[in-house]
């Protein structure tokens, strides 16, 4: 199986913009889908409750004809067109799909930010994890989510294996950024999301791209749009990640970067695996 994995920052934006930055993003979903994934999980939607519209599912349409879709959306009292999550998977794949609430703080089960795909012999999920925020406001809420959603991994990994992915909003250690001196106390890096972090490995997980690679370095899968020399520079943080259960970790080929040319903020993740 090949299944990727992205933010794409505003899939209304990708698929009806006209900005040059809209077609950076368009051709890179012409990448994702030469690359014949079986799976495409994406984050950031920033849809509308209802979800796509009819010219988003038209674009979809003619860009996807192979795949169904779910999604789901941020809603009230949750902000609108914000955060969201969606699935593309091959029409004669059948997975049941769920939208999780996991008892965390303020709207964040209502944002949109999980859906897991129920197979026969595993579980696919996605997340875009809360960022911790400017000035750290939402750190302590990000702490309990981290802390719920590890217990959520966990207990669908004691039914059958799990193949994890999405923007998780942290670099781990750090090699997964280009200037960790810098950056203890931002968002994405600090202790406590780090420490969380490796609690979600301990429950059970394996951190694909660092089985396949080991310790690279110079690898990142973000890299910031408001720093205009930070894609150029390979100013980056890797903080989209795809995991896997401890016990199938032996069976991925591949856990890699697809490159997006000169496009900033993410790029999409690519695993494959032998199930």
């Amino acid at each position: 199986m090949i299944l990727i994995s992205w933010n794409i920052d505003s899939l209304n934006a990708a698929l009806t913009g006209t900005s040059a930055r809209a077609e950076e993003t368009r051709q890179v979903l012409d990448k994702i889908h030469d690359a014949n994934p079986d799976i495409i999980a994406i984050q950031e939607t920033k849809l509308r409750a209802t979800g796509p519209t009819k010219k988003h599912q038209t674009v979809l349409a003619e860009k996807f004809p192979e795949y169904d879709y779910v999604w789901r959306s941020s809603e009230e009292p949750a902000r609108k067109g914000y955060a969201g999550t969606m699935y593309l998977y091959k029409k004669e794949l059948t997975p049941k799909a769920s939208y999780p609430t996991i008892g965390v703080p303020d709207t964040m089960d209502a944002e949109g930010r999980i859906i897991t795909l129920d197979f026969d012999k595993f579980f696919v999920t996605q997340v875009y994890t809360p960022n911790s925020g400017s000035g750290l406001k939402r750190l302590a809420d990000r702490q309990v989510w981290d802390e719920k959603y590890t217990e959520y991994l966990h207990k669908l990994d004691q039914e059958k294996p799990v193949l994890a992915s999405g923007d998780y909003n942290c670099a781990h250690t750090e090699i997964d950024l280009k200037h960790p001196e810098n950056n203890h106390h931002s968002a994405g890096f600090t202790d406590e999301e780090r420490a969380d972090f490796t609690n979600l490995l301990n429950a059970g997980f394996t951190d694909t791209f660092r089985k396949v690679h080991g310790d690279i370095t110079d690898v990142y899968s973000w890299w910031a749009q408001r720093v205009r020399t930070a894609k150029a520079n390979n100013s980056g943080w890797r903080i989209d990640y795809w995991l896997v259960s401890n016990r199938i970790a032996d069976k991925v080929v591949r856990s890699e970067m697809m490159d997006t040319g000169k496009r900033a903020d993410h790029c999409p993740i690519l695993l494959e695996i032998n199930l």
